[in-house]
């Protein structure tokens, strides 16, 4: 089967795209590299490459593919706030059209990489499910992400199946690590510093998944059968997978013994509290999905990459790893337009 990974060289495509060959998939990727030399190791594995923008895709790019899996896109709220309009054009006009063109070109199969913003500050005590909890997008993201949902669900039908992934707050190592999410950040502050500031009271719920699980969910969508995935959205994410940020933040004091453990509560209780259903993908897709990793796991391989590669506090705090600071670089430095096309 031949597969189409757009956001290949991201965080999460750079994982996915050795899962797919280690299973001996054949992948084209499709991104336009905004993070190139950002890699904290090299990448064992190649495969053809597409360097361009999601907005200027066209028919001969997604030709003969079985499938497209979409990731690419501006990928945090900080970034689509950085362009309320761009993040309109690219995560969602961008999707679509390129959905479109899938379509028309004889894809079978449109996997989606969505998101769980789109439920905005949950009043709830209750866990956000995919079809009947409200969806409350507050930021450009969020609004992109649910807005592309329905759309694709439109053009979904019996020749070309959508499925979309909700993945929860993504962690865990990658050639091209993100420390501007929480765990990993909690992590990366425990290692390079030693002490973990908390600047809620650490009560706030959020739901967290490794990234080889997420990657896991999308390889699913594409194995599963039509009936079970066709036109249907996924929270992603394990049992038991939601945790307050003290839980995450002593489960990173865990995986660096020695490290302090500060809260400093200035900020209060943290409204930005939800947690999410996986029953869905637990039980729908149980046959494909199987989660294997757990926070103490995925905290010890972070650790184990971080001394492999003599991570410094410099890369955790800089634009290595902090993708609004990689692209306020490359805007500032000329090699982006103000339209974040290459210059």
């Amino acid at each position: 089967m031949k597969i189409l990974v757009t956001g290949d060289r991201g965080y999460i495509g750079s994982v996915l795209t050795k899962m797919l060959l280690d299973k001996s998939y054949e992948v084209v990727g499709y991104d336009t590299d905004y993070y190139r030399g950002n890699e904290l190791y090299k990448r064992d594995h190649s495969y053809r490459q597409i360097v361009k923008d999601i907005r200027d895709v066209v028919a001969d790019d997604v030709r003969g593919f079985d499938a497209v899996i979409h990731l690419a896109g501006l990928s945090n709220d900080p970034l689509g706030a950085l362009a309320p309009h761009l993040t309109e054009e690219i995560n969602y006009e961008g999707t679509i059209r390129l959905a479109r063109l899938a379509k028309e070109a004889g894809v079978g199969r449109f996997i989606y990489s969505s998101s769980q913003s789109m439920y905005g500050i949950s009043n709830s005590q209750d866990e956000l499910d995919e079809d009947d909890s409200e969806k409350n997008a507050i930021t450009a993201y969020a609004k992109t992400k649910w807005k592309a949902e329905l759309k694709l669900r439109d053009l979904g039908d019996d020749r070309f199946t959508v499925v979309s992934f909700r993945p929860s707050t993504v962690f865990g190592a990658s050639p091209r690590l993100r420390c501007d999410i929480v765990f990993n950040s909690l992590v990366g502050s425990a290692y390079t510093t030693g002490k973990i500031e908390i600047k809620s009271d650490g009560t706030p719920w959020r739901p967290v998944v490794h990234v080889r699980d997420v990657s896991s969910a999308f390889i699913a969508g594409l194995e599963a059968p039509k009936g079970l995935v066709a036109n249907q959205s996924f929270n992603v994410g394990i049992p038991n997978g939601n945790f307050t940020v003290r839980d995450l933040a002593e489960a990173a004091q865990r995986a660096v013994p020695g490290s302090k453990l500060i809260f400093t509560g200035e900020h209060g209780s943290d409204a930005r509290t939800y947690r999410v259903s996986f029953k869905k993908i637990l039980t729908v897709l149980k046959a494909y999905f199987k989660p294997e990793w757990d926070l103490d796991r995925g905290g010890k391989e972070l650790v184990e990459t971080f001394r492999r590669i003599n991570f410094t506090e410099e890369q955790f705090r800089g634009r290595m790893t902090n993708r609004l600071m990689q692209l306020e670089f490359l805007l500032r430095s000329k090699q982006l337009g103000q339209d974040l096309r290459q210059a």
